[in-house]
This record gives C-alpha cells, structure tokens and sequence, in this order.
C-alpha cells in the first residue's frame, strides 16, 4: 500500500490517529462545547420551526451567487451589533475563515505577524504567503512591538487568539496596545473565548473592556460555545466588502449550511438572555478545578501535561473505562502531549469532581 510505512512510522510514534464513535453515555470532559448547548433539543426545535418561514433551508451555492439566506443575514446582523462590529459575514468554518481571512489582507507588500501558536488553519495559510510571514513568541508584546517597528511593509497584519486552544491562555492584552500604537490589522481569533469569557460571554474584547476598531477583525466559530457548526467574520463595512471581493473560500465555496445558522442565531440569543447565569456556573467550574488541582483556569481549557503519548493514550483510555471521556493531544498538535479537559456546563458539578479524584489517583 503506498502510504503503509508513514502509518506504521505514526504507530510507533504513538502519534496515530483514528475517527471514532464514543460510547454516548459517557461524560463528556472533552469537547469544545462549553455552554452545553450542542445537545439542547429545544434550540434546535425552534431553529427549524424559523426555517419553515422560508422556501429553501439549503444554501444551493455560493453567497456570491444566490446562496446568500435571510437567516445568514439575521445571524450577521445579530452577532455584529452585539460585539460592537460594523459587519459581519458567516463562513463555512473556522478553518475556511482563516484562511480566507489571511490569504486575501495580506497582499504582496504585505507582512503578517503571527503569534507563533496559532491555530493550524492560520498557519496553513501562512504557507501560500512565502517570505511574507514572521512568527513572533507566544504573547511576546514586546517582540511585537520591535518587529512592528522594523517593518517597511505596506501594510502590517497581526494574527493572535483570544484563548489559544491547547494551552488554554488568554492573549496578552499588551498586544492591543501595541497593535494600536503601531496602525497594524490585527485579526483576533475567538473561537475559544467567545461564549466563555466577558460580562456578556463575548469574549476577549468584552473581556478586555476593548472597544472594536475600524482595524479590528473578529473571527469566531459556531461549533464550540454556540452549539452549532461554521463561524463568523466581524470587521468594519469596508474589510467585509473586501473580503466578498478577494476571500477565495468565501466566492468559491458554496454558502455555509442554513440549519447550522439558525441554530447559532437561537444559541446566541441564548446566552444572551441567559449571560449571567451561564458566566456563574462557569466560574463554579473554574472553582472546582483550582480546589482540586490548585490550576487557576484563565479559560474554560486545562492543559495536564504527561510524560508520553503513551501516557496520554493510557490515561484518556482509564478514565474512559471509568465513564469518562477527556481528549489525550499529542505531537505535532503540541510540542508536549496534554490531557485536554474542559469542564463544560454538559456535565455535572459531581462528575466533575470524580472525575479529577479519578485522575489523581491515576497519575
């Protein structure tokens, strides 16, 4: 078979992956969706009950043809006006969004900046970018700000996160500050903020108390805290009519799935109408884990590192057999293997607690 020595060379590196089907009774400590809401019945009832208002619930082709929905457009209008932006536009997914977004901004007198851990999406595209791109250190706001300084680029565009979603870390809000400083772009990616962190659950700029910018560019996902699948773009009017123009997964993809955007527009109204007491079982949490652990969450990510892929691999396979279920990350996703657990709203305060107790006693 032609790709049989690569398998076997992953095997044995402990670094082979496999798309499985979890057992449902399992308690989930494992998946991005924080607030619980991509089993909740009742938003999806009233997802398709507003579907039915119109005559298509499938986008047919791309939003620069005639795959453009009213419910597209309600969602966008919704979630800018909430976050403060201008503009919005849905996407098929967040990786699509990232690499539409970085493609198209960074021209060829361009330079991008991008935090050296960065989602994969980012640094995909990075690839089409040749000598255009510089990493700088995770949250490193003074190297930044020295980079920033010597670039003779046309144009400078910055690429962080809001919550990195492996170490679970908020950006450093010194990189605003420098970012503003210096008149770069910068495109925030909220994936694993927004929902989680902010008075509202906005997140990293609400978090922050930052109020959008013209130069300012949200990206988000609807398949973690929204419960749903795709993502969002939020900029200024200018940056969106940019986009619609020169973001090649934006006019050459067919137009993100309908269903899923309605069903994002009724979670967000959701946790809008429900912000404050969402916020307070988070914390509780958060509480949880640093009674337990001593590890004060800055998000709703832990990160245990282990010694091996083999250890990762052994620990999420005792806790599975425990009823359990945490992620077990390995190389290349990061630089050290992590038990990924997210103690979501899906799951008890009780289970929770068993299931660290658990853990300790594995470790």
């Amino acid at each position: 078979m032609p790709y049989s020595r690569e398998l076997r060379a992953l095997e044995k590196a402990g670094r082979f992956r496999r798309r499985k089907l979890y057992d449902p009774s399992l308690v989930d400590f494992a998946s991005n969706d924080y607030l619980g809401l991509a089993g909740r019945r009742k938003q999806l009832k009233r997802a398709v009950e507003r579907l039915k208002e119109f005559p298509d619930h499938g986008p047919k082709a791309s939003m620069l043809v005639n795959g453009y929905h009213p419910i597209h457009q309600l969602f966008e209008t919704r979630i800018a006006e909430l976050n403060g932006f201008e503009a919005g536009m849905v996407v098929g997914s967040g990786f699509l969004a990232n690499l539409g977004l970085i493609e198209a901004l960074v021209r060829k007198k361009d330079r991008l900046f991008i935090d050296e851990e960065y989602h994969a999406s980012g640094m995909m595209a990075t690839g089409l970018l040749g000598d255009r791109v510089i990493r700088f250190r995770h949250n490193d706001a003074e190297e930044l700000r020295r980079l920033l300084r010597e670039s003779d680029a046309e144009r400078n565009v910055v690429a962080i996160e809001g919550v990195y979603s492996m170490g679970g870390d908020r950006v450093a809000k010194e990189i605003f500050d420098v970012v503003e400083e210096e008149g770069a772009l910068l495109i925030v990616d909220e994936a694993h903020s927004s929902g989680v962190l902010g008075k509202d659950l906005l997140g990293i700029f609400e978090a922050y108390g930052i109020v959008p910018q013209p130069r300012h560019i949200k990206m988000g996902t609807l398949g973690k805290a929204y419960g749903s699948y795709g993502a969002y773009i939020l900029a200024s009017r200018h940056i969106v009519e940019y986009l619609e123009n020169r973001s090649k997964p934006i006019i050459y993809s067919t137009a993100p799935s309908v269903i899923d955007t309605a069903l994002a527009l009724e979670n967000l109204e959701y946790i809008r109408k429900h912000a404050k007491k969402l916020r307070r079982r988070l914390e509780k949490r958060r509480c949880i884990v640093r009674e337990l652990t001593g590890i004060e969450m800055a998000s709703q990510i832990l990160p245990i590192e282990v010694d091996s892929n083999a250890e990762a691999l052994r620990l999420q396979q005792a806790l599975q057999e425990r009823g359990w279920l945490v992620g077990a990350i390995r190389q290349p996703t990061v630089q050290r293997p992590i038990l990924r657990i997210i103690p979501r709203l899906g799951a008890s305060k009780k289970e929770l607690k068993a299931m660290f107790e658990a853990l300790e006693r594995l470790l």
